[in-house]
């Protein structure tokens, strides 16, 4: 008769075990188990970098988020190396994170990890910048702007800007870091309202990596090299700064000068639209943070989401950006 209760109770301790063990299975990231085996919900994030003021208001709006929804966040700096995100990837995937989110450094090359991904039952969400897989099913949602209507809210500012003028308006631009979504996308949405008006055109055309110090150093080889530059397209407003710095250096007044044209809206850029030093500015809002968490949450309970969410973003002349200025967040 002991020897009967005993098998029974092995058993029944071996039968409590293995459906225990059924709660922290990868196969369901909605579960909510995943990181720690409690309920907080484990989102790993891989960031671009810190390549501007944009980026750090980004980084700031997701670990605050993060912080605010209850959720632990495991944050990674890919340094503006896609390698270094891929491996902070593969980390959140061994780690058994619930949720995957990340900003690509570039378009290409996240077939292999995000299948990875995929196939340990890891949802990823894309914040801020695409991809160019086919493959949509390697994630859930992609939040972020359009990239090529903001290219295309700097040409349309042009073309008004020089309505009923015949003479040729040559244009340097100041491409962000190669290969990123933003860069491309931002060029051909330019390129795409310019191209109907042959006065228009783009003379020189060069990466500042997105930083304020390349942007400098690219303008200042522009001024050299273009005998006649008036309009400066900057993918972000960093570049932009740098490039006032530049033009300055130059003995030429900035927004009079050289019109320019920049994308973000970030603090600085406000700043210098307001005096005068830039001329437009299309914003690029970065304060992804809560919308991101909304959508970790819902993808962690099996919920569908839309697989594109567009943040809402307005453009700034000199007049609106003095009017906001003071209460701008970043």
């Amino acid at each position: 008769m002991l020897k009967r209760l005993s098998i029974a109770v092995v058993g029944g301790l071996l039968l409590a075990t293995t459906v225990a063990g059924c709660g922290g299975n990868g196969d369901d990231a909605g579960s909510g188990s995943g990181g720690g085996g409690d309920d907080k919900i484990t989102l790993g994030f891989s960031q671009v970098g810190a390549e501007s003021g944009w980026r750090t208001a980004n980084t700031k709006s997701i670990q605050e988020s993060a912080a605010a929804a209850g959720i632990d966040l495991k944050f990674s700096d890919a340094q503006g190396k896609q390698e270094n995100q891929i491996k902070a990837i593969r980390s959140f995937i061994t780690q058994r994170v619930d949720v995957i989110a990340f900003s690509p450094v570039v378009e290409s090359g996240w077939g292999t990890v995000l299948k990875e991904a995929k196939d340990a039952g890891i949802p990823v969400i894309l914040t801020d910048r695409a991809i160019d897989d086919p493959d949509t099913s390697l994630y859930k949602s992609f939040i972020g702007s359009d990239f090529v209507e903001e290219g295309k809210k700097a040409g349309q500012w042009l073309v008004k800007e020089y309505e009923g003028k015949n003479d040729p308006v040559n244009i340097v631009e100041l491409q962000g870091t190669p290969g990123a979504a933003p860069a491309n996308d931002r060029k051909a949405g330019f390129a795409d309202v310019i191209k109907a008006e042959s006065k228009f055109k783009v003379v020189a055309s060069q990466t500042g990596q997105f930083t304020r110090t390349d942007g400098k150093a690219v303008m200042e080889t522009f001024l050299k090299s273009q005998p006649k530059i008036d309009v400066l397209y900057a993918h972000n407003d960093d570049m932009g700064l740098g490039a006032i710095e530049a033009i300055e250096a130059a003995g030429k007044k900035p927004g009079k000068d050289i019109k320019i044209i920049t994308v973000d809206a970030v603090k600085d850029g406000m700043t210098a639209l307001s005096e005068g030093k830039i001329n437009f500015i299309v914003e690029c809002s970065p304060l992804l943070g809560p919308q991101l968490m909304d959508l970790v949450k819902k993808v962690n309970d099996g919920q569908t989401i839309p697989q594109r969410v567009l943040t809402e973003e307005t453009t700034f002349t000199p007049e609106k950006a003095k009017e906001v200025l003071a209460d701008r967040k970043y």
